[in-house]
Order: C-alpha cells, then sequence, then structure tokens
C-alpha cells in the first residue's frame, strides 16, 4: 500500500516508494492556506524519504489566485529544487485559465534544474517520469 502524504477535500499526495514519486491530485478552489499545505508535507516528508518525481494533476483543481501562485513561484520551488526534485509532470485539462496558470507555473520552473512537462491524462504522464526511474540494483 502506497503511504497517503497529505489528504483534504481539496487535495491528496500519495507517495510511490519505488517510483521515488509524489502524486498530487487536486480538487476545487483551495485558499492560499490550503494551496500551501499539500506542498509543505510534500517537502517535509521527502527528508525522509527519496522524491526525484512530481505529478500535480490539476484536471479538477479551480482558479488559484496570484498570492498562492508567487508564493509557488517564490518560495515552494526552491524548496522543492533543494529537496532534489528533478523530474516533474503535470497534468491538465487545457483549459484558458489553467493554460494562462501554468505558463506562469513553467516560467518561475525553468529557473530551477527541474525538467518539466505537461500532460493531457496521468498515464502518459506516468509513463514520461518512468523513463527517469533508476535502475534496480
Amino acid at each position: 500500500m502506497n503511504p497517503k502524504v497529505f489528504e483534504a477535500p481539496f487535495a491528496s499526495v500519495t507517495y510511490y516508494p519505488e517510483k521515488r514519486l509524489l502524486v498530487l491530485v487536486w480538487d476545487g478552489s483551495p485558499s492560499k492556506e490550503e494551496y500551501q499545505q499539500p506542498f509543505l508535507a510534500m517537502i517535509e516528508y521527502s527528508k525522509k524519504h527519496p522524491v526525484d518525481n512530481m505529478l500535480s494533476n490539476i484536471s479538477k483543481q479551480g482558479i488559484i489566485s496570484p498570492d498562492s501562485r508567487k508564493w509557488f513561484e517564490k518560495d515552494m520551488m526552491p524548496r522543492a529544487a533543494q529537496a532534489g526534485l528533478k523530474h516533474a509532470a503535470i497534468v491538465t485539462n487545457g483549459n484558458a485559465f489553467k493554460l494562462y496558470y501554468i505558463n506562469i507555473i513553467l516560467s518561475a520552473v525553468n529557473k530551477f534544474p527541474i525538467v518539466t512537462k505537461l500532460f493531457n491524462n496521468q498515464d502518459d504522464a506516468l509513463q514520461w517520469l518512468a523513463h527517469f526511474q533508476s535502475p534496480k540494483s
């Protein structure tokens, strides 16, 4: 059983140890404090468990406030890079508001050594992330 790192009505995070992967699935429009909670839980979890990869499924995520987005860019991204995150996949349904949000997020992510790619479905994102998994010793 893969451990739940975070669970709330607006988001859940599951850890897949064999893939060194955290999967964040959003549902709804979180407040600024709620938006930060799963990310902070992931950073805390990565202090004791190896995490190279992350998948964020924002298909059911509502609109994110500019304050939340700025927090992600200025606070969360440096923490994620410092924690060792190497690859990130974003799953979206591609509506106009999300594409605007994603473009801003991607411009922030590109300042860090984290390879990031967008996907229309979670299966394709997981297949892409599988290419980066370390071979079993």
